[in-house]
């Protein structure tokens, strides 16, 4: 083999480009495949399925909601906006109890679910609370903080994302959910356009 063919150290210079160009290609597809992870919930994108306990322990997927609108808060028990939050979820828990509706409650609470269910009862929730103690699924749906809530139409797909608490009695609150028990499911692209 030539001298000029060579690197110092005796690579010829072809196996080291090709050695730079594979570590290249997967430093770019490392990068590629990390995005998605780091990519935020927003609406029109799929809602992100998981598998929580309840306060008894039993495990409940997201996935099994599909088929009704789900209206997915992220809540704690020190959460100040939450307790105010609370009574408007539990009505409007009992307003559409006949209806392809239900509200997943997942508490951060590091705490026990003993000190969850004791908020529970204080506040008499009869909707489903399930408790992520690690904070792995409150991580996954990169929320900012709590309360923090995705309406989640029949397909999977999330149609609104609010910060913050809110009145869910009042009428304008519920906008997104009336339409999609009253219209169905609308094309994902359309979550995506910015309300007037």
């Amino acid at each position: 083999m030539a001298e000029d063919e060579k690197k110092e150290g005796g690579l010829p210079t072809p196996v080291l480009g090709g050695i730079v160009v594979v570590v290249v290609l997967a430093v770019v597809l490392i990068v590629m495949s990390q995005g998605k992870k780091f990519m935020p919930v927003v609406p029109g994108t799929e809602a992100i399925d998981f598998t929580l306990p309840d306060l008894d322990g039993k495990e409940h997927s997201l996935s099994d909601m599909r088929g009704k609108v789900v209206f997915l808060n992220f809540w704690a028990t020190w959460c100040d906006p939450c307790k105010e939050e609370m009574p408007s979820m539990q009505a409007l828990s009992e307003d559409l109890k006949d209806k392809p509706f239900v509200i997943v409650a997942v508490s951060i609470d590091k705490d026990s679910p003993a000190k969850v269910r004791e908020f529970v009862e204080e506040y008499k929730l009869t909707f489903m609370v399930l408790h992520d103690r690690k904070g792995r699924i409150k991580e996954r749906y990169k929320t900012t903080g709590v309360p923090e809530t995705f309406i989640i139409d029949q397909n999977g797909i999330v149609a609104e994302k609010v910060l913050g608490a809110r009145d869910w009695s009042d009428e304008r609150s519920l906008t997104t959910i009336l339409d999609l028990l009253e219209n169905g499911p609308r094309p994902k692209e359309s979550y995506m356009k910015k309300k007037g």
